[in-house]
């Protein structure tokens, strides 16, 4: 019971604007599975939110991580507004890409977190960086719609929920865990797309 209360005060406590910022969060992922381009606009309001009360919170790479996020929303944006068919049609990246593309990652986000622990107190500093590293290649794949993304979503957005509840932002940590749902959703949604154009093989961008 006592776990409760705690966790429900956390609940409680929080600021308006995390509050602000999940809202616009959950608000980004369902249009982005719906592949509507004001998703963008949502990301965009509530990365500006995030960079500030992360900040706050000193995890320095997710703060840097919301402002790549803010520039990717014009960029997502731009990308989604195309005209040609080839812009508005899911892609799939073949699966050795994806062998490639992780633990080049991974590596480079453990080489971040060196470098920071000199000037960053803080306990989650690889976890921090390997996220980020990790976010900036998936949101890069979200805006060229590449179908693999949300399989990268789920194993970010629950590493991001534990990172996010040892620091204190509760919310946001359920938030996370949200997520993971939406992005199943979201594969699904883009998979039943990819299924139905006219693909004799793979898409490249």
């Amino acid at each position: 019971m006592t776990e409760i209360q705690s966790f429900w005060s956390q609940i409680t406590d929080t600021s308006l604007a995390e509050w602000c910022a999940v809202i616009l969060a959950l608000a980004y992922v369902w249009l982005a599975a719906k592949q509507n381009r004001w998703c963008w606009l949502c990301a965009f309001i509530s990365t500006a939110i995030y960079t500030w009360l992360f900040w706050q919170v000193t995890l320095p790479f997710q703060s840097a991580l919301n402002l790549y996020y803010m520039v990717m929303a014009g960029y997502g944006y731009y990308q989604w507004n195309k005209q040609s068919d080839a812009a508005n049609h899911v892609q799939s990246w073949p699966w050795f890409f994806h062998l490639l593309i992780i633990p080049a990652s991974l590596l480079v986000g453990w080489g971040l977190s060196l470098w920071a622990e000199g000037q960053f107190n803080s306990t989650y500093l690889q976890l921090d960086a390997c996220i980020q590293v990790l976010s900036v290649v998936t949101t890069f794949m979200v805006a060229h719609k590449v179908l693999q993304n949300w399989l990268y979503w789920c194993v970010i957005n629950l590493a991001s929920s534990y990172l996010y509840a040892q620091s204190g932002l509760t919310l946001s940590a359920c938030l996370f865990l949200g997520y993971v749902v939406f992005a199943v959703y979201g594969y699904m949604t883009w998979l039943r797309q990819w299924r139905e154009q006219d693909h004799g093989s793979y898409a490249y961008h």
